[in-house]
């Protein structure tokens, strides 16, 4: 198999680092999205949707989202467990892991994409037609991220993990949320919340975080 990455997006780095928790290695290759290497002609006969990261399956099978990507992972490779391990647990795992989605990535999204100057005419991934951003979303967006912070700060002076006792894909879209958000959206983890700085020192500290 074969993984279309970016070093300069989260959503690629969820799946390395999945991946490098498995302990797991395909072929890769680079593209730029800044320079639009993801909407060429050759990629685009690849995955017509222009984004990232993308799985080629051996037999031509095209896998690019980016949890559809990492249960894959999972099928093929069990251990260690990220997904959960019964139905209660793989429910509650995948909730959260959506939580981190919609009310972190979302907003961090919003708010880089919408004030990068490199995406003024580019406000929506994955299209060659001109969108124009949208400066008002960055607002929207970095409040979002006041509240997600905050909630997942209060959520983690109680359990050690963002979805419990286990290391899960949860907590690897969350790190890559807050990375992305305190670097490239400018958005950075408020001091007051402690928890969250705590738990984000630890699993940084994870092998699997330089992937």
């Amino acid at each position: 198999m074969k993984l279309y990455d970016s070093r300069l997006a989260p959503n690629p780095r969820r799946v390395r680092i999945f991946m490098a928790e498995k302990g797991m290695t395909c072929d890769t290759e680079q593209l730029d999205i800044v320079k639009g290497e993801n909407l060429t002609d050759d990629f685009l006969n690849i995955n017509p949707r222009g984004i990232l990261p993308t799985l080629v399956l051996d037999d031509g099978t095209v896998l690019d989202e980016s949890v559809a990507i990492c249960r894959y992972l999972e099928e093929i490779q069990p251990e260690p467990k990220l997904m959960g391990h019964d139905p209660a647990s793989k429910a509650y795992v995948e909730a959260r892991q959506r939580h981190m989605e919609f009310d972190g990535l979302l907003p961090a999204s919003e708010a880089f994409r919408n004030s990068f100057p490199g995406f003024a005419e580019r406000g929506l991934a994955g299209t060659r037609d001109t969108v124009a951003a949208i400066p008002d979303l960055v607002g929207r967006g970095t409040a979002s991220l006041a509240r997600f912070y905050e909630a997942l700060d209060a959520h983690l002076g109680e359990a050690p993990f963002v979805a419990g006792d286990e290391y899960t894909i949860a907590d690897i879209t969350a790190l890559c949320v807050v990375d992305f958000a305190s670097t490239a959206a400018r958005v950075p983890v408020p001091d007051s919340c402690e928890n969250l700085k705590r738990w984000h020192a630890e699993v940084s500290a994870r092998p699997s975080a330089g992937a």
